[in-house]
């Protein structure tokens, strides 16, 4: 299973007991190969020119819709060299910011920006990724100046934030979970309709001063194209049978997470509209990645 961040980003973090259930699931060991670069491109180009055998796929994300609009060029075609499996987890994103800073609100944030011209900067997990896209729209919506920092994976982003090397980071609930109950970073918004059952003292966006404004990290799984049907199949019928065990729900729960396991014809219809709903954001904002 090719997870294309540095490992202790988002991605990893659901990765690492969701292989290990499934590898109860097959009966056989799941092996997790973080491939790092470009966005999680890298990994996804290794697993789209992998021999179609059935022992190898990808853990993927929302970042991979993005990239179809992002990039200038792929080595890969997400909707042809890469065959949709099922979903893995659909987790809100959520602005964290270093604890040291003097701001405990998303206005006080916004306001910090302000008072620091070229100063406030933020990590992302890499350029042409959802969360880069958050703080380019985040700046132009509260005019902050945030100046964008790519790291190879949101891992390497939060351990910047966490030593101060960078101010803010637009991270997924699930992998920013541990650091925001420890204290070593501070939520100050929650970027989805209502807020997480996980953490409910969070506010979401609209809450605290930033209607219109929501995003939702998810992940999924592929298979490279050609992949037997039956194989294809065999897989998603592990997945579906793993979350709807007790230990992984709770897991999933406890980092805010829903559970994947969706049939594969619904979870490649959503790759769609979620690569059309991005597209236009990527246009929108004139985003483009050599």
């Amino acid at each position: 299973m090719v997870v294309p961040f540095a490992p202790g980003g988002g991605t990893d973090t659901f990765a690492r007991p969701f292989a290990a259930k499934l590898s109860q699931e097959l009966g056989q060991q799941v092996v997790i190969d973080n491939r790092a670069g470009a966005g999680g491109t890298v990994g996804a180009a290794m697993v789209a020119k992998a021999k179609p055998d059935g022992y190898t796929f990808l853990l993927g994300s929302v970042h991979h819709a993005v990239a179809v609009t992002a990039y200038k060029q792929l080595s890969y075609d997400l909707l042809k060299d890469l065959a949709p499996v099922t979903s893995v987890a659909s987790v809100p994103d959520v602005l964290v910011v270093y604890p040291g800073i003097p701001a405990n609100t998303l206005q006080a944030f916004i306001a910090y920006c302000k008072a620091n011209p070229g100063k406030v900067n933020y990590g992302s997990a890499g350029l042409g990724t959802t969360r880069h896209l958050a703080g380019e729209i985040f700046n132009a919506k509260t005019g902050a100046g945030m100046t964008h920092v790519p790291y190879k994976g949101s891992g390497p982003a939060t351990a910047a934030l966490i030593s101060g090397e960078v101010t803010a980071v637009f991270e997924g609930l699930g992998s920013a979970a541990p650091y925001i109950r420890s204290g070593k970073a501070r939520a100050l918004a929650v970027f989805a309709a209502e807020r997480s059952p996980a953490f409910p003292e969070i506010p979401t966006a609209a809450e605290a001063g930033l209607p219109g404004f929501e995003s939702l990290s998810w992940y999924g799984l592929w298979a490279p194209a050609g992949t037997d049907a039956a194989v294809i199949a065999r897989m998603q019928a592990a997945v579906s049978t793993a979350f709807a065990s007790a230990d992984l729900k709770k897991i999933w729960g406890e980092q805010g997470a829903a559970p994947g396991g969706a049939p594969t014809a619904r979870f490649a219809a959503f790759v769609r509209e979620e690569i059309g709903k991005w597209g236009k954001v990527v246009r929108d904002g004139n985003i483009t990645i050599e």
